[in-house]
């Protein structure tokens, strides 16, 4: 989990703007969407609420679904094989499988950090020595995480988000908006928290573009999977 320093965050000095925009939106929202109302989920580019959650975590859903299922990892990694996946562009780099598992490493400690109410790192060992060579990558990463075909790690990113959407249907809005002051970033809530997985999942889907292009023999045609 990311420890910005406070004195250069910018919103500090917008707590009280910020705060109050917050609160009129919340005030506002169940006006704006009428009961009933839903996204049309015929299309993934029909954002908003969704059928079977609250109205704020529904259209947050259906935001970290259009960004894993049209413009994130599966699209970046269409048609790599195991020799791509285990690819080591230099001794400091981390692969695209690793990259790939790091995604559902840290999906997997917000699910226990915001739906079970665990601090962070309080896990058991067993959840540590299964998934802390992902979250942590560096020299553990390079290591163990090889030897796996693009199924192995689809499987289980699948797998993750089934169980994260599971649990958003069991919370409300409220629970969404909820704050945990003793957050290291400062007062936070489970919105913000699921938001930096979803930019999480963007930022290491650029650099799987990247290393795709640095892959042995690619080309404009084969490195074409990725965000537009």
């Amino acid at each position: 989990m990311p420890r910005p320093d406070p004195s250069r965050n910018p919103f500090t000095t917008r707590r009280t703007f910020v705060s109050a925009g917050a609160a009129a939106l919340t005030a506002g929202f169940s006006g704006v969407v009428p009961d009933g109302a839903f996204a049309d989920t015929s299309s993934p580019n029909m954002l908003g609420p969704l059928s079977g959650y609250s109205p704020q975590i529904g259209t947050f859903v259906s935001q970290l679904t259009w960004m894993r299922e049209m413009n994130g990892v599966l699209r970046s990694t269409e048609k790599l094989t195991q020799a791509d996946l285990d690819y080591l562009f230099d001794k400091n780099a981390n692969t695209i499988g690793a990259l790939m598992l790091h995604l559902a490493a840290t999906e997997t400690y917000y699910q226990r950090n915001t739906f079970d109410g665990m601090k962070w790192g309080s896990w058991s060992d067993d959840i540590k020595k299964k998934w802390d060579a992902a979250m942590n990558l560096g020299d553990a990463g390079r290591a163990s995480i090889k030897g796996h075909d693009r199924d192995y790690y689809v499987s289980i990113l699948h797998e993750v988000r089934e169980k994260t959407l599971a649990e958003f249907r069991k919370k409300d809005d409220a629970w969404f908006l909820a704050a945990d002051k003793t957050w290291g970033w400062g007062p936070t809530n489970n919105l913000c928290k699921w938001f930096h997985v979803c930019e999480h999942e963007a930022h290491h889907t650029g650099q799987i573009a990247l290393l795709r292009k640095r892959l042995p023999g690619a080309t404009a045609e084969s490195d074409s999977g990725g965000t537009n």
